[in-house]
């Protein structure tokens, strides 16, 4: 795996240039890390290093009146635990499948051309994501169900649990005692 910096995290985020996907990072400022992301969920949240992130809806209309847009429900401190109810955390072997699963066309590895002579590829990239959130103190969450533990990713995930203004967004949170990460991806139908 390539070492973790500006370059490499660069390239790793790039495999979600194509989708309608978010893939940035800030720093945690909270003991609870749904408030951090809160920040993460703005249209001009920095990266919390200066590095490069993916936001397909930077500087277009939409965010004018909603900062926030197309995010629908947002964590606050009264209200985190409602907000994680749409969450279940996956282990990171989990992780990495999805965020491979996440730069697919159609949100679905099943129906991706030339999958597995892309696979190698998109695996080290979604290595290089998870080496910025150190193993054995990084968590991670998915919005796509109760078994979201147990799903293959490289299966058609069947449910969601929105939290966009969209009826089908996929998404993880990664979360390090420093750093809160997204990769959220939509179909806007």
């Amino acid at each position: 795996m390539a070492e973790l910096d500006e370059r490499a995290w660069a390239d790793a985020i790039g495999m979600y240039e194509r989708r309608y996907t978010y893939a940035k990072v800030t720093g945690r400022d909270h003991a609870d890390w749904a408030l951090d992301v809160d920040r993460l969920m703005r249209g001009n949240t920095p990266d919390v290093r200066g590095w490069r992130v993916n936001d397909p809806l930077a500087g277009e209309f939409e965010r004018l009146d909603d900062p926030y847009y197309p995010f629908a429900l947002r964590p606050d401190a009264a209200r985190t635990d409602a907000w994680k109810y749409h969450l279940d955390e996956i282990p990171r072997s989990s992780a990495k499948r999805f965020l491979v699963a996440l730069s697919t066309l159609w949100l679905n590895v099943e129906d991706t051309p030339e999958f597995e002579e892309r696979r190698e590829d998109l695996e080290r990239r979604a290595e290089v994501i998870l080496s910025r959130f150190p193993e054995g103190s990084s968590r991670f969450y998915a919005n796509t169900g109760s078994e979201s533990a147990r799903l293959d990713y490289y299966k058609r995930i069947s449910g969601c649990d929105p939290i966009s203004v969209h009826d089908w967004d996929l998404g993880l949170f990664l979360v390090s005692d420093t750093e809160v990460g997204m990769v959220w991806s939509f179909h806007a139908w």
